[in-house]
């Protein structure tokens, strides 16, 4: 059976992500997104499912860092999960609890993306950051005496055997978060999901330090072929202050001319190109995100 990693513990938006396109095979959480790379790279796991990026918070550096200087593994696939965050307690402190909680744990970005309504409740709670939204409902479910709320969804509830007090608290209804399905090299699987959105390319280009209008000149290889461009966000090098590369999602699979003439024209100017990854895009919903962007 596919083995397949993802950030747990049980109960995370991730775990939602990998059941949606794997749900026949053995689902392996684990503690952070890097060990859930680790563990596809050193043979622990056929499969991993990371978060790259939120629709209200933006990308997840941890990600796209770590796969790009640490643990390069080819992106076979994405899917992507509508957000509803919860407010949680312990079914004992709904019997039991009498006064304002003392604090709010969960996972920086739902904190994040709960602002208003915290502010609006809460003004003066305490926040307490945590590796996941399921971790914060685990901790709550292990110290049920505490008065502390957690932030998670739905699963995380059912899963550790908490009280929602309050449902869909997140700021914003169109909340969406993007996971990747990555693979170690070589090996094949269909990744398939309930609703596909469309074909993905993503590219890495690192720009020459000596030709003046780079980026210009790497956007017009996609523009004049008319390739359509989803994304293109910068990332430091780590090799100095001011050394970015870019990361570039087409959406089209790669093909026989375009995408591998991009390529060639991007090498000739002096470029750094690589293919981190052609694949299927999917979602969990029906709802298609409308952020592509034709460069032109």
């Amino acid at each position: 059976m596919t083995k397949v990693a993802y950030l747990g513990p049980k109960g995370t938006f991730t775990e939602i992500a990998a059941r949606a396109v794997f749900p026949q095979s053995s689902h392996i959480p684990y503690q952070t997104i890097p060990t859930c790379m680790d563990a596809v790279f050193e043979g622990e796991a056929d499969l991993a499912v990371v978060p790259i990026e939120n629709a209200i918070e933006g990308s997840v550096n941890l990600t796209l860092d770590y796969l790009i200087h640490k643990k390069r593994l080819p992106i076979i696939g994405s899917i992507t999960v509508p957000v509803a965050q919860h407010l949680l307690r312990s079914k004992w402190q709904k019997e039991n609890g009498k006064t304002e909680p003392k604090k709010v744990i969960s996972h920086p970005h739902a904190i994040a993306q709960c602002h208003d309504y915290l502010q609006l409740r809460y003004p003066q709670i305490e926040f307490e950051y945590m590796n996941s939204t399921a971790t914060a409902a685990k901790w709550i479910s292990e110290h049920p005496e505490e008065n502390v709320l957690g932030i998670a969804n739905d699963l995380a509830a059912a899963e550790y055997n908490l009280d929602i007090v309050e449902q869909n608290i997140h700021d914003f209804d169109n909340n969406r978060t993007r996971f990747l399905v990555l693979a170690k090299e070589n090996h094949v699987y269909q990744v398939q999901g309930p609703f596909k959105l469309g074909d993905k390319t993503t590219l890495m280009v690192t720009l020459p330090s000596d030709f003046s209008g780079a980026l210009h000149q790497v956007l017009s290889a996609f523009a004049w072929r008319r390739l359509n461009l989803s994304k293109i966000e910068s990332r430091p090098t780590k090799t100095g202050l001011g050394n970015y590369f870019f990361i570039i999602d087409v959406d089209q699979l790669v093909d026989d001319v375009l995408i591998p003439g991009v390529v060639a024209e991007l090498e000739t100017l002096g470029c750094g190109v690589e293919i981190l990854g052609s694949y299927e895009s999917f979602s969990l919903t029906e709802v298609k995100e409308g952020i592509s962007h034709e460069v032109t």
